[in-house]
C-alpha cells in the first residue's frame, strides 16, 4: 500500500513521533494507518526499556483538587527543557485528574487506568508522550487526600502540597476559607514541616531529639549556662589541662572579655572543654539549669518541625502560629475550622542525580 507525506503528517499529529519515525512505521507497515501506530508504540516501548536506566530526576509535580479531594502526582523525566515543555505538562495534568477521579489504590493500579478523556490507559498516555520526547519518564508517586483540600504548587512544579481540612461545606465554599486554605498550604510548601502537631511525634523520636540536643550542648561548652561553663574551666586550669599559654591567655582576660572567651584561647583549648562536658553528662544532665536549657531548644524544635506550631510565615496577615491563624480565620468565619493532614512533595527528592564532570568526559573522548 502505497502512502504519501500527508499520511508521514497524520500519522506524527497522531502519535507525536518524529518525522522520520514515522515514515519508517508506515514503510514497514506497507501504509497502513492502524498497524503503523501499533509499531511505533511496540518501538517506543522497547526504546524506553533501553532508556529505563538512564536517571530521571527531573519533571513536575501537578496538583488537583475539587469539593471531593485533593490529588498529587511527581512525574519524571531525564531534561528541565522536557518538564517544561507543553506535552510534558498536559500528561501531569491529566494523570493527577485520574487520580482525582478514579482514586486508584495504588501506582500500579494508576497506570492500567483509563485517563480522563481519553480511551488509553495512564501508562499508555506515558509512552505516547516519551514517543514524542524520547526521554525515559515515569509516573514516580501520587498521593490522594478525599474531603475539603487546598493544594499548592510553587515554582511552576518544584514542590507540590496538598493541606486537608475538617469543616462545614458552607464554609469550605467560602472565598475566605480558599484564601486561608492556600496560605496554609504555601506555609507548608515554604518550611518543610515534617509533622502535623507535636502530638504526631512519637515517644521515641522526642527521646532521640533531646539525646541530640543533650550532647549538642556539650560540645559547644560556650553556649552552656555560667555556672557549668564557670566550672569546667576551672577543671581546664586548675588540672593542666589547658597549655599554660591558654590559661595565661584567659586569665589576663577582663570579665567583658571572658564573655567571648572563644575567640581568645586556642581550638584545642575549646576541645578540651567540649571533652570535659561530655565526660560530665550524667552529672550535667542532673542540673536544672541545664535541663530547662534542653527544654527551651527541644520546643525551638518542635516550633521549627510541626506545621501547627510554626510562626505563620505571612506575618503581615497574622503574628503567631500557624494554629492561631487558622483559629482566627476559623473565629471571623464563626465556623469551626482543624487542619487534618498534609502531604508535601518536593521534585527529584531522594534521586540520586549523576554528576557529569565536563572536562573528563572530553579527557576519555581523546
Amino acid at each position: 500500500m502505497a502512502f504519501t507525506a500527508k499520511d508521514v503528517q497524520a500519522l506524527r499529529e497522531k502519535t507525536g513521533a518524529g518525522m522520520m519515525d514515522c515514515k519508517k512505521a508506515l514503510v514497514e507497515t506497507d501504509g497502513d494507518m492502524d498497524k503503523a501506530i501499533d509499531f511505533l508504540r511496540e518501538k517506543g516501548l522497547a526504546s524506553a526499556a533501553k532508556k529505563a536506566s538512564r536517571v530521571a530526576a527531573e519533571g513536575t509535580v501537578a496538583a488537583y483538587n475539587d469539593a471531593n479531594a485533593g490529588a498529587l502526582v511527581e512525574i519524571n523525566c531525564e531534561t528541565d527543557f522536557v518538564a517544561k515543555g507543553a506535552p510534558f505538562i498536559g500528561l501531569a495534568k491529566k494523570v493527577v485528574e485520574t487520580v482525582a477521579a478514579v482514586k486508584p489504590a495504588d501506582l500500579e493500579a494508576l497506570l492500567a487506568t483509563k485517563a480522563i478523556g481519553s480511551d488509553k490507559t495512564v501508562e499508555e498516555e506515558v509512552q505516547e508522550v516519551f514517543l514524542a520526547l524520547r526521554e525515559n519518564m515515569k509516573v514516580r508517586r501520587f498521593a490522594l487526600v478525599e474531603g475539603h483540600t487546598s493544594t499548592y504548587i510553587h515554582a511552576g512544579g518544584t514542590v507540590g502540597v496538598i493541606v486537608a481540612f475538617n469543616t462545614d461545606d458552607a464554609t469550605a465554599a467560602k472565598d475566605e476559607f480558599a484564601a486561608m486554605g492556600k496560605n496554609v498550604a504555601m506555609q507548608v510548601a515554604a518550611m518543610n514541616p515534617e509533622y502535623l502537631c507535636k502530638d504526631d511525634i512519637s515517644a521515641e523520636e522526642l527521646a532521640k531529639m533531646e539525646s541530640i540536643t543533650v550532647d549538642s550542648a556539650l560540645n559547644k561548652p560556650d553556649t552552656l549556662p555560667m555556672p557549668i561553663l564557670t566550672s569546667l574551666i576551672n577543671e581546664a586550669i586548675d588540672g593542666k589541662k589547658w597549655s599554660d599559654e591558654d590559661i595565661s591567655i584567659y586569665q589576663g582576660l577582663d570579665q567583658k572579655q571572658r564573655k567571648n572567651f572563644v575567640n581568645f584561647i586556642s581550638k584545642e583549648a575549646y576541645a578540651t572543654l567540649s571533652e570535659l562536658a561530655v565526660s560530665h553528662k550524667a552529672e550535667i544532665s542532673e542540673n536544672k539549669i541545664f535541663a530547662g536549657l534542653v527544654q527551651g531548644r527541644l520546643s525551638k524544635q518542635i516550633k521549627e518541625v510541626c506545621l501547627l506550631e510554626q510562626p505563620f510565615v505571612r506575618s503581615d496577615l497574622f503574628d503567631g502560629a500557624v494554629s492561631g491563624y487558622v483559629a482566627s480565620v476559623a473565629k471571623a468565619l464563626g465556623a469551626e475550622i482543624s487542619v487534618e493532614k498534609f502531604v508535601r512533595f518536593e521534585k527529584g527528592e531522594g534521586i540520586q542525580k549523576k554528576e557529569d564532570n565536563f572536562a573528563e568526559e572530553v579527557a576519555s573522548m581523546m
